[in-house]
């Protein structure tokens, strides 16, 4: 893919990685929507601000109008409630799924059609590490990006025949707001952003941006016992 000429609308674009990724690909010649809830936010000279909230259908039904060019899509947008799957808020947990995985899915149906009319593009769903491996602790998080990866699977399958190659990005601890409390190594946004923008034009459907997401890939195949080894 040819980003210099591509137009690209990334959810979330105001801080952390979603910012990242839209100076990433302004750096590529790409035109850039910056999604953001509120625009005003949305620092970064050179993109096009749009008001976007992915769990309000009308903001995105909005911003699916306002537009008209785009060809490739980033769900970026996210949220982090540290919420355990049994004694945490529920509203909580809803909220989450309401995020990543409904968020997710009312975007692409707004904007697959707009690709789609433009001869075809690409559609980026930002997952994580966590789409393939849970913590109790943050359970509600684990699942939604867990169903929020089975559902880039089966959008792929889907959206081929229409010229719309839809890609994963798995990523581990990443240095946004998001973890700024969790110690430990933590992946710069800019680097994360690279990773993805070059996968991007390479036109993978995978995209693993860290050595902890390509160690839990290859731990799939070998079950529970590989994935849990602290279970009795």
């Amino acid at each position: 893919m040819d980003l210099s000429t591509s137009t690209v609308l990334v959810t979330g674009a105001n801080r952390g990685l979603g910012r990242a990724l839209a100076a990433e690909l302004l750096s590529r010649g790409a035109t850039v929507y910056a999604g953001a809830r509120n625009p005003d936010k949305v620092d970064l000279p050179g993109v096009r601000p749009i008001a976007l909230d992915i769990t309000d259908p009308d903001s995105v039904a909005h911003a699916a109008k306002a537009t008209g060019d785009v060809t490739v899509l980033i769900n970026n947008a996210g949220i982090g409630t540290t919420t355990d799957l049994l004694a945490g808020d529920l509203d909580n947990v809803r909220l989450e799924m309401d995020t990543h995985y409904f968020g997710t899915l009312s975007v692409v149906r707004a904007f697959a059609p707009q690709i789609a009319a433009n001869g075809g593009g690409t559609i980026l769903n930002v997952l994580s590490v966590l789409s393939w491996f849970s913590f109790p602790q943050s359970g509600a998080y684990c699942a939604a990006k867990s169903a929020e990866w089975s559902l880039t699977n089966a959008l792929r399958a889907q959206l081929a025949e229409q010229g719309i190659r839809v890609a994963g990005l798995h990523v581990g601890p990443m240095d946004t707001d998001m973890i700024r409390e969790v110690s430990g190594p933590k992946t710069a946004p800019a680097e994360v952003a690279r990773l993805a923008v070059d996968g991007i034009a390479a036109d993978a459907y995978e995209i693993l941006a860290d050595d902890i997401s390509r160690q839990v890939q290859a731990g799939l195949a070998g079950g529970v016992t590989a994935l849990y080894p602290e279970l009795p």
